[in-house]
């Protein structure tokens, strides 16, 4: 797998540019970042779609409309925008795309939030169809859902203030205030294999770039590619350091046993591949970095 940074350097100033851009026109069709209109998607509504086997499309089908789990709070990958209500980023897009190869347009497709803490859940007791945010696919979390995928592979990184000169990589957490999102994991991870780091849990990630804003803790941990995100919202006060530390799969979350959907979506990512790089150049692209689509996971 090539890195998901391969210009370093020079990353975190294409990133501020580009992603400046798709806050302030997260509402404009086919705008770098933002919500792509059905006109201008590289993804059209499917026809007739049939898919035997799947207890998710049929409820799907018999409500005529779908209900995907997605974050709100994450510049570039799912981001709410207060102003107009639209949703944008790259995992908005693969969420849209995965609707449409089911059948359903924008307008039939209901975006619900969900923290990292209740993703199960959500899936399980049927309070969402499927869910799509920064998913990262462990064992532990197969064992109550089902994902499809991975679509994206990241890595877990740091983000710190601006002007902290004592935190450049992992190797330089213990005794800091290490915020992520609760449930999530990167605390897990944290909490596992770095005992002299002191844990700092919200429920969302804005919370902990907040507090790390207001030096109430040291340095935000989740995947790299969100922190990006933040730092390039305000490059003159954030910065992301180090190289990443772990390798997180993002993957669709599906209801447990729903084989048939799983394989279709596994199949729409397979065959995809030109509309999946378009997503991607279109989204989390915009800020420079290069990365390949993985192969999906046939378990």
């Amino acid at each position: 797998m090539k890195s998901l940074i391969t210009r370093r350097k020079s990353l975190l100033v294409a990133a501020g540019a580009a992603l400046a851009l798709t806050l302030s026109a997260c509402g404009g069709g086919g705008t770098p970042g933002g919500t792509a209109s059905e006109g201008t998607a590289p993804y059209k509504v499917a026809e007739n779609v049939s898919l035997t086997g799947s207890p998710t499309f049929d409820k799907i089908k018999s409500d005529g409309k779908i209900r995907i789990g997605v974050k709100q709070d994450q510049p570039g990958l799912g981001f709410k925008d207060a102003a107009t209500g639209e949703y944008s980023g790259f995992d908005i897009e693969i969420a849209k795309w995965v609707a449409a190869s089911l059948g359903f347009s924008k307008d039939k497709i209901e975006f619900k939030p969900i923290p990292s803490a209740n993703r199960e859940s959500a899936i399980t007791n049927g309070d969402i169809d499927y869910y799509v945010g920064t998913y990262s696919i462990t064992d532990k979390r197969k064992k109550q859902i089902d994902f499809a995928g991975p679509y994206f592979i990241t890595g877990q990184g740091l983000l710190v203030k601006k002007d902290n000169s004592t935190i450049n990589s992992e190797k330089d957490l213990d005794g800091k205030k290490v915020c992520s999102a609760t449930g999530s994991t990167p605390i897990q991870n944290i909490k596992a294999n770095f005992p002299k780091a002191v844990p700092q849990e919200f429920e969302t990630y804005s919370q902990c770039v907040d507090s790390l804003k207001s030096g109430t803790v040291d340095a935000v941990t989740t995947d790299q590619a969100i922190l990006i995100g933040y730092a390039a919202q305000d490059p003159d006060n954030l910065k992301v350091v180090g190289e990443p530390f772990t390798t997180e799969k993002y993957g669709v979350g599906l209801t447990k046993g729903d084989k048939a959907l799983r394989t279709f979506i596994n199949d729409m990512f397979t065959n995809g591949k030109d509309t999946w790089q378009k997503i991607y150049d279109s989204t989390l692209g915009t800020s420079g970095t290069k990365v390949e689509q993985p192969a999906v996971d046939n378990y």
